[in-house]
């Protein structure tokens, strides 16, 4: 029998797009690479690869994925840094295994 809170999971994961699972990518690559990655970097990265034109657009993004417990958002000096969680590695895992591309950040760089 299925856990309920895995089915939960397996909902929440399956209801992301293409922004959700960049997001979560961007911000674990920042943190592997000892970088900061916050919601600037996140509008500007969105919007260079079209998936948004707005600010506003993006922060509904970025707190989908933080209720969802995928993401943190911890405020550090005058920035919003994106950290990605355990729960959100396991779900770019699943995302990457069901065919979701990992798209390079351009803040980043690739």
């Amino acid at each position: 029998m299925e856990q309920p809170l895995t089915k939960l999971f397996d909902q929440q994961v399956g209801n992301l797009d293409q922004a959700h699972v960049n997001l979560l990518y961007w911000s674990a690559m920042a943190e592997d690479r000892k970088m900061r990655y916050n919601i600037t970097n996140a509008f500007d990265d969105l919007k260079y690869l079209q998936h948004t034109r707005t600010k506003q657009a993006v922060y509904a993004y970025i707190e989908a994925l933080r209720v969802c417990c995928l993401l943190e958002i911890r405020e550090e000096g005058n920035k919003k840094n994106l950290y990605i969680t355990e729960y959100g590695a396991r779900a770019l895992e699943t995302l990457v295994n069901q065919g979701y591309t990992l798209q390079p950040s351009h803040f980043l760089g690739g």
